[in-house]
């Protein structure tokens, strides 16, 4: 726990950690299957035309396993997005906006919040009417940052 008067424990700064230890072994292993599906001529023509292993990562494995370091980070970053059950139990699932805790505007991070996909999972049990109707709004937010998302991995897939 970190000293600061209102801090419980749960907040931003906790679900942050736990969301990326959550997601960096996803990321790591498709990463690294991408980067082994690079032919190993490419490594062996680099070291032959007389460049250090270093230049070979950087200006030739890296650039041919691109498409897949991409697909890796986009494959976590929806894996986070739809996280919903740690965020519930970590973040501290208030329904307030997140503020500072005191007069430092870092203690932001220390606050409660609900993310997105928590909020449809915790109330969508008893809503009606309009607050179900929210809830379904909450839900094509959602899939517009998702779609965002995807948008974005594609532009930098076609950029090179």
């Amino acid at each position: 726990r970190i000293p600061v008067p209102g801090n419980t424990g749960f907040g931003l700064l906790a679900a942050s950690s736990v969301i990326a230890v959550m997601i960096l072994p996803t990321i790591t292993n498709i990463a690294e299957a991408a980067i082994r599906a690079v032919p190993r001529e490419y490594k062996e023509g680099s070291l032959a035309l007389g460049t250090t292993h270093w230049q070979t990562i950087v200006g030739v494995i890296l650039p041919a396993a691109r498409s897949g370091i991409v697909a890796a980070i986009i494959l976590g970053v929806g894996r986070a997005l739809g996280e919903t059950m740690a965020m519930i139990m970590v973040i501290g699932n208030s329904v307030a906006f997140p503020a500072p805790l005191n007069h430092n505007p870092l203690t932001l991070f220390l606050s409660q919040a609900r993310t997105l996909t928590g909020n449809i999972a915790v109330e969508i049990s008893y809503a009606t009417g309009l607050h179900a109707n929210a809830l379904f709004a909450t839900g094509v937010v959602l899939f517009v940052l998702i779609m965002l998302v995807n948008s974005l991995a594609r532009l930098l897939m076609r950029q090179r």
